[in-house]
């Protein structure tokens, strides 16, 4: 069943779908965020968690996070910009498996904010 509204439920059933992806993808976006969080099932539970709750203070309002996503971003190894598009296609292809359309267009445009912003201070 797709979502018509988002709660920290889903929010965290989106996050489970998205990193499930990241750690699959061979664009190099694995590598990265396998890099950079580690390995392990731990590990990786520990940052779903984290950007679970950025995501509720994007979404919903209700959040627990603690840091700068952008220095975060910035404190890593330089990689190309295109990556940015193959993460906006694995969270689209996340957010369409649990959302109904209307919700996924929602965020997905509030995560291309973020990318493009991203992207311009990373690269500009």
């Amino acid at each position: 069943m797709k979502y018509n509204e988002i709660t920290s439920e889903n929010i965290a059933e989106l996050m489970e779908s998205f990193y499930e992806a990241i750690r699959e993808d061979e664009t190099g976006l694995g590598d990265i965020f396998n890099h950079k969080i580690g390995t392990t099932e731990e590990e990786w539970d520990a940052h779903k968690a984290k950007i679970g709750e950025f995501w509720k203070g994007v979404l919903i309002g209700e959040s627990t996070f603690r840091g700068n996503p952008m220095q975060a971003h910035m404190n890593l190894d330089p990689f190309p910009p295109e990556l940015f598009d193959n993460w906006l296609n694995l969270f689209k292809e996340s957010l369409n498996s649990i959302y109904k359309p209307q919700i996924a267009d929602m965020i997905l445009m509030r995560a291309q904010m973020i990318a493009s912003r991203f992207k311009s201070v990373l690269y500009s």
